[in-house]
C-alpha cells in the first residue's frame, strides 16, 4: 500500500461480504416475507436500500480526514448517551422480547448500543491521546476514561444487554492496552469487576443471563422456549454437513428457526452452504482483523492507531461472537453479523465505521514507523 492509496484488498472483502449478506438474506427471509406479508421480497427491499446507503455513506466519509473526527468524539457520545439515558427512563420505548434495545426516530429503529460501540471507540482514542502524559495518574488519567465507561456500561446493561457491555469492554480494555495505560490500573479494574459480574448475573432482577448460561450447558433444559433457538440453529449447522444442502435448499428457515435472516444467518449459511462456507466466511473476517491491524500498525500517529484498531476490533469480535453465538460455544446473545444480517443500524453503521478505515489506511506507509518516543503502541 503506498501513501494516499485506499487498501482496496480491504474495501474488496467488505463489499464481497455485503454481497453473500445480500444474497443469504434473501434466501434466508423469503418464507417467511412471503408467509407474513405476501411478498417474498419483503425483506430483500429493506437490505438493499440500507445496503445502497451504507456502501454511499461508506465512499463518502473515507474521503474525511479521519482527524476530523478528533473534533467531532465529544458530541458523538453525548449523543449516545443521550439515547441510553432516554431509554433507561422512557415508558415509551416497545420492548421486544422482553428487551427495550431500540428507539424510533422519524419511524426509523435506532439501537443505540450499536452507536455506541464507535462512538466510545472515537471518544477513548482522542482521549487517550490527549491524556497520554497524565495515563499514569490514576485520579487525573485512568479514572475519568473509566468513569465514562462505566456509565456507559450501566445504561447498556439496564436494556438490559450484557452481551453488548462485555464486548464494549473488551475493546475498550485493548485500546487501553494500546494507548499505554496502566497495567495495574486495568488489572485492578477487571479485579473489581469480577464480584460486580456475579451480581449481575446471579442476583438481577432479569433472570433471562442465568436461563442462558443453563441453556448453554443443556441445550433441553427448555427446549420450546430459551432453548429452541440454538437447539433449531445447531440442527440447520449439522444438516448442511461439509459441502451443504444448497443455496436456497435449507429446511431450518421454512418457519423453524426464528427470524433466520437476523442474528443467526451464519446457521442458514452452513446449512446452505456448509463447513465450507461457514469457513469462507470466517476467513474473510480474519482478513478484515489482519489488514486492520496492518493499517493500526502503519497510521501517521498514535490517534489514527487507536482508532483503527478500536474499528478492527469492533468488526471483528462482533463476527466471531456472533458465529460462536450459533454454534453453541459461548451463551446466546443478540448480536448480527456485521455485514451479513438483515441491515439496520448495525449495517448502516459497520460500512460507515469502514470508510474511517479506509480513510486511515489512505494515510498509510506500511513497515515505515512515525511514532516518536512518547507515543509507544503495541504494534512497535
Amino acid at each position: 500500500m503506498n501513501n494516499n492509496t485506499l487498501d482496496f484488498r480491504l474495501l474488496a472483502v467488505v463489499l464481497f461480504l455485503v454481497m453473500i449478506g445480500t444474497v443469504m438474506v434473501y434466501s434466508s427471509s423469503s418464507m417467511l416475507a412471503y408467509v407474513k406479508y405476501n411478498d417474498s421480497l419483503y425483506f430483500l427491499k429493506k437490505h438493499l436500500i440500507r445496503v445502497f446507503l451504507g456502501i454511499s455513506l461508506m465512499f463518502i466519509i473515507m474521503k474525511i480526514d479521519y482527524q476530523f473526527y478528533r473534533s467531532i468524539s465529544i458530541p458523538i457520545l453525548l449523543i449516545g448517551l443521550g439515547f441510553l439515558s432516554y431509554m433507561a427512563i422512557s415508558n415509551d420505548i416497545e420492548k421486544i422480547r422482553g428487551v427495550s434495545r431500540w428507539v424510533k426516530i422519524f419511524n426509523l429503529s435506532l439501537q443505540p448500543s450499536e452507536l455506541m460501540k464507535y462512538a466510545l471507540v472515537f471518544y477513548m482514542a482522542d482521549a487517550i491521546v490527549r491524556k497520554k502524559e497524565k495515563l499514569s495518574s490514576f485520579v487525573n488519567g485512568y479514572l475519568p476514561l473509566i468513569s465514562i465507561l462505566a456509565i456507559v456500561l450501566v445504561l447498556i446493561i439496564h436494556e438490559p444487554d450484557l452481551g453488548t457491555a462485555c464486548i464494549i469492554f473488551m475493546i475498550i480494555f485493548t485500546l487501553f492496552f494500546a494507548g499505554n495505560v496502566k497495567i495495574s490500573h486495568m488489572i485492578g479494574t477487571l479485579i473489581a469487576c469480577i464480584p460486580i459480574g456475579y451480581i449481575i448475573v446471579f442476583w438481577s432482577p432479569y433472570k433471562y443471563q442465568i436461563k442462558r448460561i443453563i441453556t448453554y450447558f443443556n441445550p433441553d433444559y427448555d427446549p420450546l422456549g430459551m432453548g429452541y433457538q440454538i437447539k433449531q440453529s445447531l440442527i440447520g449447522l449439522g444438516n448442511g454437513g461439509i459441502w451443504g444442502e444448497g443455496l436456497g435448499q435449507g429446511k431450518q428457515k421454512l418457519l423453524f428457526l426464528p427470524e433466520p435472516y437476523k442474528d443467526f444467518i451464519f446457521s442458514i449459511i452452513g446449512e446452505e452452504l456448509g463447513f465450507i462456507g461457514t469457513c469462507v466466511i470466517l476467513i474473510l473476517f480474519l482478513y478484515i482483523l489482519w489488514r486492520g491491524i496492518e493499517i493500526a500498525s502503519s497510521a501517521p500517529d498514535l490517534y489514527g492507531t487507536l482508532l483503527a484498531t478500536g474499528i478492527t476490533l469492533t468488526i471483528v469480535i462482533s463476527a466471531l461472537v456472533n458465529m460462536a453465538v450459533v454454534c453453541n460455544l459461548i451463551p446466546t446473545t443478540g448480536f448480527p453479523l456485521p455485514f451479513i444480517s438483515f441491515g439496520g443500524t448495525a449495517l448502516l453503521i459497520s460500512l460507515m465505521a469502514v470508510g474511517v478505515l479506509l480513510n486511515i489506511s489512505s494515510k498509510c506507509e506500511i513497515n515505515k514507523n512515525k511514532f516518536d518516543g512518547n507515543n509507544k503502541s503495541i504494534y512497535r
